[in-house]
């Protein structure tokens, strides 16, 4: 007799947050809760790298895509047959696309982020927002071993 195993269920987590720091600060630790209980510990390099990437698109969508009175988008899927997570962060400003700074700011804040993502993803990038109305949606993808 051969047994066979069902394929391990694709974790989803979707939520809806205001466009202030605040908001951010919350997608941020949701994620990183999420990333734990799904199999992703806690200080493991996996956990940390895909908290500080939801965290970097969380904070852009509040400085460069926000719109008043309209809260941005997280998608986070985990993936446990590949073993990869995915970040998506959509916000409704449709016109300002990101792009890599062309050097690395030497002093004050932000321009650093999206290096950042680059250097620590395994691929990104940006797409139109696939639900209704105008806006974008800024996603980037990590392998995370031991996904359960």
């Amino acid at each position: 007799m051969t047994a066979t195993q069902p394929p391990l269920t694709v974790h989803r987590f979707a939520m809806c947050f205001s466009s202030t720091p605040r908001g951010a600060r919350l997608a941020r630790r949701l994620c990183a809760h999420r990333l734990d209980a799904w199999g992703i510990p806690y200080g493991s390099d996996a956990h940390d790298v895909v908290t500080l990437i939801a965290s970097e698109l969380c904070a852009n969508a509040v400085r460069h895509g926000h719109v008043a009175g309209r809260d941005f988008h997280v998608l986070l899927t985990a993936d446990p047959n590949t073993g990869t997570v995915r970040i998506e962060v959509t916000d409704t400003r449709g016109e300002r696309l990101p792009r890599l700074p062309a050097a690395v700011p030497e002093d004050g804040d932000g321009g650093r982020g999206l290096l950042l993502v680059e250097a620590l993803a395994d691929r990104w990038g940006c797409s139109p927002r696939s639900t209704g109305g105008p806006g974008k949606t800024v996603w980037a993808e990590c392998s995370a071993p031991g996904l359960s």
